[in-house]
């Protein structure tokens, strides 16, 4: 057993100083003096030699960390504390470093614990004790021991066999309401005597423990949609005009009932947000939607053309919340929310390309010491979580490409965190076929731990003070194993091996298996365990994420094994389809579960319930005018307020730009500062090009909402189809997918209301719209003792489109025409749904025929805050002709302001003339100009203490680089058409990417998946990398976060690979003797700087003198656009290149910021081995943040071998492509990989 600690050299501890501000800063420690953070391993079963060669790889960076064995040195003034995660938690730097380890030393994997270790000076011993609260989240992590363990490989007990629960069938029904509590059981009192009777009149026997938790998940609100499935035995409405379109809605539901023959199906919630699906697939409106038994996410049909030839693909799209978890454990819920929202479309074999995240929060500006009791601080809630869902999708390599948050007071109960996805795939590559005698269930993806265990139930309760006690309900998220179940279930032969598919979430195997077919025997003794020691209950229920439940014909399963195993992936055959009618489960012998299959579908006792609409209150609806006129000043504290404050400080953690499909950048304009109304990605074709896109966009506002849920709903569906039709979408041919969040209803009539009335709400809207939900989720758990959530619902409208015809939100021209396009509101105060489709409608027209520059939805904060967001982004200003009305600053939903050439461009649709477009960065009106900087700066300043845009700078402007000779290589061979070799390393995400880059170039390129499920796997997997560069002219190593970017630090894994002897020798047999090529951006940047390959041209250990990439000064993930300038044309990748050009080319990374000595940095400019710059539009290098948004020295972005056929840059170049990224200016095309094809020729 050996123990180390690694801390950051004292010009790097970027992340302790920021931790120790926070300290002093939140828990008003003005006195705490210093505070230190030292990363601890303990590992055991790794040679000497290997754990020598691992310190200057794996554990650390010989530029930026220093190492201690043992033991480390601590003043008399300080103390230090330890944390680790929970047994059970899955610890990704302590599993990287292990996957390192044996990659490095060879044999079986070692065991590795990790521990982050905290030394303050300056703190009393009741400072101490707040700074553990502060930091450690008893949901996750705990105080570790200080103590060196004697092993990390501790025996597990043997868990005794699965109880049955004694006397269950002669309780009383006192006696059943102590078991529900004692056992914290999820169902209702009602249910446990449904049980009782079931088990005692037919099943003649007790119940087994596991058979219990079983059906209290199964019939989970979470799972079952209890709530939205009570009946509703009557509905009253208060007598109110306000109310009377809502009163008008159910007596149009009930209409709609009796035309579809429902009379005699139960009045619930579920039936009315379902019903306009029913309806207008009746009436034909619904002709794009697949019709299938198995329902993995909403999915229609859509013909699509690829290089001239049409298609038919499904699209798919969903919508999911984890706000339980996410409350109790910020990054590890909200990283499951997208993980979660990712494996449904997955699971219906299609490829998820793009996400939104919308979440609710309280103000993460409120002081530390407001917390309440049992809550998280808001500002830890909504960072940790923001920083878990990036996190996830960030490695995944999924877009992001709308990013919005919520705040509103409400959401201190329970916060809101929605992650939405959509995803496409051919049609011809899904099969719909129902299970039969005979037929194998195969689990495939990760391993099964305790952490999940309870999440379907605990989502499904009132939120309490002992929450933060509920560790096992929170899943931990492992996004590279996800990634490698996308990869397999992208390739078309293993999906069309599929029968039918469900994704582990809510339940574990007793849902995701127990839904596949009708009857099951599922061997709950093959599942694979993350450890030793887990019950027959907890295999049966862990949600431990990132797996998968085929069903495959019993002909097909050794075929689908070697295709998991090929993209290194565990894959196991744990059930069988039977005809027995039952679902059972056996565990060492033991039946631990056997239920019937009618009994099961029952979903329990059928609740029911009466619901009384309230009216909302009159005199304080939200669209109220104020008394004076509108002034600057109100402009600029509209645009201050924190629910109109700008968020791009949180935005640009989120990938945006990975996949290369992305049509609308998150923030448009040459400075990236407006934010775009919809997101819109071209589909994901492997080969081919194609116009095809998608487009979505949401709609929601908690104050209209908390007002009035009917209103909130009616105002969400239509500024959902609003701001799809400002982005290019037709509204006509829209489909949505709504959310429901609500406080726990009880039986309260008047809480049961809030519901009833939004989804009467939504339910005429899309009546009147002509287009239906065809998906949704509900949480019906939104309370907090007296808190409750905002009744929420949330409306999400997608559309299928031509990227080409897309239009962006900010401002294109000067002289250009301003115009508003109303849509009214009734006397009711909603928005005139019959206007609204027709003028939608008319500007969609205009927008096919190129008439619309740019356009946004009025929303929240009115006319002036859409005109001020369209400024942004090109510092264009606005000049109004008028003084602004009343209600410039109001809600309008439904109405749109346009940028057009003229007015006349809009021919005969009504309209209002605001103004014009200006170069001069302003707002004006007549007596009033504000400079459009001045909003700005204000706008973003809100947020700026939560989540940054600025951080510190290095000093000076730096100079120009130029070195103009050309190396003139050429290699010995010359190749028409050379070969790539293109590895994918665990977490790698850019393969396909890049892959088509090259192929696009005439090159040929080769994927190779490595794979370290066991030492045979590694040994095979490494003679096969070594054997694929040997006979491939380049090694590109892709992007994306390798081994999750772990143990603390990017590219470690791949590195660890690289110097691994057999790959070492091929790749300098490569270099050296073949004159081959060697490419690495991002991610492969990072590796090729920690093997020595740059800038030294050679695989060597580097030392404290060698140029590194550390993390971003802004200490966070950045995602934006850069310029950058061609510093030198020495290497042959750059032959197609000049001095001094500049290019636009996307950034995503945490760890960019290039540092190095001043000698050696003067070392690299003599030799030409800087390649390129950050500057700015005009090619001036830069430190700028917004210019060099990593920080990095001197401005460099990439650097070359001395000979310069070895490139490594941070910007991915990669990621381009007709109408990518359309509302960023500037030249995206780097012919960098044409450069390395013409080398050969």
């Amino acid at each position: 057993m050996k123990r180390l600690f690694v801390e950051k050299k004292p010009a790097f501890r970027s992340e302790a100083e920021g931790l120790l501000r926070d300290l002093r800063d939140s828990l008003r420690l003005t006195g705490l003096q210093g505070l230190r953070i030292l990363q601890r391993y303990d590992v055991e079963g790794a040679s000497e030699e290997a754990i020598r060669q691992a310190i200057p790889t794996v554990f650390a960076e010989p530029p930026v960390d220093d190492v201690h064995l043992e033991s480390f040195p601590l003043a008399a003034d300080e103390v230090a504390f330890a944390v680790e995660f929970l047994p059970g938690q899955f610890d990704q730097r302590a599993d990287s470093a292990a996957q390192c380890l044996q990659i490095v030393g060879g044999g079986e994997r070692p065991v590795v614990g990790a521990a982050r270790t905290f030394v303050v000076s300056g703190a009393s011993a009741d400072d101490l004790k707040r700074i553990k609260a502060y930091l450690i989240n008893p949901v996750d992590s705990r105080e570790a021991d200080l103590a060196k363990p004697s092993s990390l490989r501790r025996a597990a007990p043997v868990p005794a066999a699965v109880a049955t629960l004694k006397d269950f069938l002669t309780h009383s029904p006192d006696e059943l309401v102590a078991l529900r509590k004692s056992l914290g059981l999820a169902m209702s009192d009602a249910d446990l005597v449904f049980c009782q009777k079931h088990f005692r009149d037919e099943a003649h026997r007790e119940p087994t423990l596991t058979e219990i938790k079983l059906l209290d998940t199964y019939w989970s609100d979470h799972c079952r949609h209890t709530t939205f499935l009570a009946e509703l035995k009557s509905v009253e409405f208060a007598p109110s005009p306000l109310l009377a379109p809502f009163k008008a809605a159910w007596d149009r539901y009930q209409q709609v009932r009796l035309g579809l023959n429902r009379q005699g199906k139960p009045v619930c919630l579920m039936d009315i947000a379902t019903i306009a699906g029913r309806e207008l697939k009746r009436t034909g409106h619904l002709d794009d939607m697949e019709d299938s038994e198995e329902v993995n996410a909403a999915s229609i049909v859509v013909p699509v053309e690829i290089d001239g030839k049409v298609e038919e693909w499904l699209v798919m799209f969903k919508n999911e919340t984890h706000n339980h978890p996410t409350e109790i454990e910020p990054f590890g819920g909200a990283a499951t929310c997208l993980g979660g929202a990712i494996r449904d479309p997955l699971s219906g074999r299609s490829y998820v390309y793009q996400a939104m995240r919308v979440t609710g929060a309280g103000n993460p500006l409120t002081p530390y010491e407001q917390t309440l009791p049992g809550k998280l601080p808001q500002r830890k809630i909504t960072t940790g979580a923001a920083a878990g869902y990036s996190a996830y999708g960030n490695q995944i390599g999924l877009a992001t490409g709308l990013v919005s948050e919520h705040y509103h007071p409400g959401y201190v109960a329970k916060r809101m965190e929605i992650g939405a996805v959509v995803a496409a795939g051919p049609r011809a590559c899904v099969r719909r076929e129902a299970p039969v005698l005979g037929d194998v269930i195969v689990l495939v993806g990760g391993r099964t731990g305790r952490d999940g265990v309870g999440g379907a139930t605990g989502s499904s309760k009132e939120h309490t003070e002992t929450a933060l006690q509920n560790s096992a309900e929170v899943q931990k998220g492992d996004a590279p194993t996800e990634r490698k179940l996308q990869r397999l279930f992208r390739d078309a032969a293993v999906s069309k091996l599929i029968k039918r598919c469900n994704d582990f979430g809510a339940g574990g195997v007793s849902v995701a298996i127990g839904e596949l077919a009708p009857s099951l025997h599922i061997h709950l003794d093959r599942v694979p365990l993350k450890y030793d020691g887990l019950d027959g209950s907890e295999i049966a229920l862990s949600e431990s994420q990132e797996r998968m439940a085929v069903v495959l014909e019993p002909k097909d399963v050794t075929a689908f094994l070697a295709a998991a195993r090929r993209e290194n992936l565990e894959a196991v055959h744990v059930a069988d389809v039977t005809d027995s009618g039952r679902l059972i489960m056996e565990w060492r012998g033991q039946r631990v579960v056997d239920i019937a299959r009618d009994f099961l579908d029952t979903n329990g006792v059928t609740q029911t319930a009466t619901a009384s609409v309230t009216a909302p209150d009159a005199a304080k609806h939200p669209f109220q005018t104020p008394a004076g006129a509108v002034s600057g000043a109100d402009l600029a504290k509209a645009l201050s307020d924190l629910p109109n404050a700008a968020q791009r400080g949180m935005v640009e953690r989120f990938d945006a730009s990975i996949g290369a499909n992305t049509v609308l950048h998150p923030f448009g304009g040459a400075t990236q500062s407006t934010p775009q109304e919809a997101m819109a990605a071209k589909l994901p074709v492997l080969s081919g090009e194609t116009d095809a896109c998608t487009i979505m966009a949401y709609g929601f506002n908690p104050e209209v909402a908390q007002w009035s849920p009917g209103h909130g709903a009616v105002c969400a569906v239509v500024e959902s189809l609003a701001r799809l039709t400002a982005a290019g979408g037709n509204p006509a041919r829209a489909r949505l997918t709504l959310q429901e969040y609500f406080e726990k209803l009880g039986g309260q009539p008047t809480r049961w209301g809030k519901p009833l009335v939004a989804l009467l709400g939504a339910l005429d809207a899309q009546l009147e719209f002509g287009t239906a939900a065809i998906g949704g989720k509900d949480s019906m758990s939104g309370s907090f003792k007296e808190l409750d959530v905002p009744p929420t619902l949330v409306s999400f409208a997608i559309v299928p489109g031509k990227a080409s015809q897309v239009v962006s939100a900010e401002f294109k021209h000067a002289g250009s025409t301003v115009v508003i396009v109303d849509v009214p509101r009734t006397s009711a105060l909603l928005p005139d749904l019959k206007i609204a489709r027709e003028r939608f409608a008319a500007v969609h027209a205009l927008m096919k025929s190129g008439k619309v520059l740019a356009a946004t939805a009025v929303r929240q904060g009115g006319v002036g805050h859409a005109l001020a967001r369209m400024t942004f982004g090109n510092r264009l200003g606005v000049s109004l002709t008028d003084a602004p009305a009343a209600d410039f600053l109001i809600p309008a939903y439904g109405s749109l302001v346009l940028e057009v050439a003229a007015a006349a461009d809009l021919g005969s649709l009504p309209h209002r003339v605001l103004g014009q477009t200006t170069a001069a960065a302003t707002i004006a009106w007549p007596g009033t100009s504000l400079s459009v900087d001045a909003l700005l700066a204000k706008h973003e300043a809100v947020l700026e203490s939560v989540f940054p845009t600025k951080a510190s700078e290095p000093p000076g402007t730096p100079a120009p680089i130029t070195f103009t000779v050309r190396a003139g290589l050429k290699p010995k061979l010359r190749v028409a058409k050379p070969r790539v070799i293109i590895p994918v390393f665990p977490g790698s995400n850019c393969e396909y990417d890049t892959a088509r880059a090259f192929r696009l170039a005439g090159a040929e390129p080769e994927i190779l998946v490595l794979r370290n499920l066991d030492a045979a796997g590694l040994a095979e997997s490494l003679k096969a990398f070594a054997e694929a560069i040997s006979r491939s002219q380049i090694l590109m190593i892709p992007g994306g976060f390798s081994a999750g970017d772990e143990p603390d630090g990017s590219g470690k894994f791949i590195a660890a690979i690289i110097k691994a002897p057999i790959v070492r020798d091929a790749v300098m047999e490569l270099l050296k003797s073949r004159d081959g090529l060697a490419l690495g951006i991002c991610n492969g940047f990072q590796a090729l700087i920690k093997t020595g390959l740059v800038p030294f041209g050679e695989i060597r250990d580097v030392d404290a003198s060698a140029p590194t990439l550390f993390h971003n000064r802004i200490a966070r993930h950045i995602s934006r656009y850069a310029h950058t300038r061609v510093a030198s044309v020495k290497s042959p990748w750059l032959s197609r290149m000049e001095v001094g050009q500049v290019h636009t080319i996307p950034l995503s990374h945490g760890e960019g910021r290039f540092t190095a000595p001043a000698s050696v940095i003067a070392d690299l400019v003599k030799n030409g081995q800087v390649a390129f710059q950050y500057c700015d539009a005009a090619g001036q290098p830069s430190n700028a943040i917004e210019f060099n948004p990593n920080g990095s020295l001197e401005a460099i972005e990439g650097i070359t071998s001395p000979c310069g056929r070895v490139l490594g840059k941070m910007g991915h170049s990669e990621r381009t492509g007709a109408n990518v990224a359309k509302n960023i200016p500037g030249n995206k095309h780097q012919p960098l990989f044409q450069g390395g094809v013409d080398y050969f020729a």
